[in-house]
């Protein structure tokens, strides 16, 4: 995916400020981070100690949030990583993980109608 494409995913889908605890894991190692921001495309975390891992990566990721009991999980790689933040893009979830999230969304959205729109774009990219 190119800077425009990704940006242009960004407009398409409202980013949700949310903290949970990150545990992100793939054969090359686990890491933990806290979650800054959620929409149906993917993720943004604060930066993991030790995180040394480019673009492109692939990673289980599991989102607890707190005073929940339930978590999301998905199988998301990294889109973009700074000094600070690394970012997701979702590959796959699950349908219960799904649920939860487009909860989540409808919840901090307040408008079903965006919602639907959000959902819409995600099914058809």
């Amino acid at each position: 995916m190119n800077n425009t494409e990704t940006l242009s995913n960004r407009r398409r889908f409202t980013r949700i400020p949310f903290e949970a605890a990150v545990t992100l894991s793939n054969p090359k190692g686990k890491w933990n981070g806290k979650l800054l921001d959620i929409s149906l495309k993917g993720i943004l975390i604060s930066r993991p100690q030790n995180w040394h891992l480019k673009e492109g990566e692939k990673f289980l990721l599991d989102i607890h949030p707190a005073n929940q009991a339930f978590s999301i999980r998905m199988e998301a790689e990294v889109s973009h990583s700074h000094e600070e933040t690394v970012g997701f893009q979702c590959l796959h979830i699950d349908i219960d993980s799904v649920s939860h999230l487009k909860r989540l969304v409808e919840l901090n959205l307040g408008n079903e109608e965006l919602l639907y729109r959000e959902l819409s774009v995600m099914i058809a990219a």
